[in-house]
């Protein structure tokens, strides 16, 4: 007699649903001026095609540019112009553009250079204006019945330390970039010639308490702050013999070190 087993089915299994996950929203980026903006820099510099390089602008550099010179503005408040901020930023956009052909990437990142020249032109040209500005406002207030004649030595003085000052400053803002080469020793130099900008607006000029605010400034060590000084010095005191023997300060652009 046969036997025979029963096989019994193997009941199927319905699997449990795979949980749902929520894709995470990619946040965006708040760095305008990254990486992508360099190469973009770089492949504009590489081609010759006019058709290229205006597409390369218009959809990777524009933005940033505008942008970039946007917070050079308002972040350092170069508000003495005669016509509208847009068309200030316009300008700045439009010098920044003359001066890609220049970048070398060798030398820095694109944001940095762009930065420095950009910052270099509105300080050249905003405190060009705000001199016209000041001149109009003396002229405004002129007491033609005051007696100057006891005055005369004292602000003879003031007249030479002012100019001199004046005078010192259009120099490194001409040629900072030339004198120094590296970005933290520029942002060191540019850091001390703002507070001579700012001077009629500091309280202390004790040399710890400027140290200090050259330190948060800049974030460097006061070992780096006070090499970058002493190299200015050597310019300062060339520019004071100058000064005094010429009654004026050779400012052009020297496009060089030496």
């Amino acid at each position: 007699m046969l036997m025979t087993t029963k096989i019994s089915k193997a009941k199927s299994v319905t699997p449990p649903p795979k949980p749902k996950f929520k894709k995470k929203r990619k946040k965006k980026s708040k760095i305008y001026f990254g990486t992508p903006v360099q190469n973009a820099v770089i492949r504009y510099n590489a081609t010759d095609s006019p058709v290229i390089k205006n597409r390369i602008y218009k959809e990777h550099i524009q933005f940033a540019f505008n942008k970039l010179a946007e917070n050079l503005i308002h972040t350092f408040k170069f508000y003495y112009f005669d016509y509208p901020l847009d068309e200030v930023k316009h300008e700045v956009v439009a010098f920044l553009v003359m001066q890609m052909p220049k970048y070398q990437p060798d030398k820095g990142r694109a944001f940095s250079y762009f930065s420095v020249v950009g910052k270099n032109w509105l300080i050249l040209h905003n405190n060009n204006n705000y001199k016209k500005m000041k001149i109009h406002d003396q002229l405004t207030v002129l007491d033609y019945k005051r007696n100057v004649t006891g005055e005369k030595s004292l602000g003879d003085a003031d007249d030479f330390n002012v100019e001199f000052v004046n005078q010192m400053l259009d120099y490194w803002d001409n040629n900072i970039t030339n004198i120094f080469r590296r970005q933290k020793d520029i942002l060191v130099a540019d850091s001390v010639l703002e507070l001579f900008r700012r001077r009629k607006n500091i309280e202390n000029f004790n040399k710890k308490a400027l140290y200090i605010m050259i330190r948060e400034m800049t974030g460097s060590n006061t070992q780096h702050i006070t090499r970058v000084i002493n190299q200015m010095k050597n310019f300062y005191s060339s520019m004071l013999e100058e000064f005094q023997t010429d009654g004026k300060i050779d400012t052009a652009n020297t496009g060089s070190i030496f």
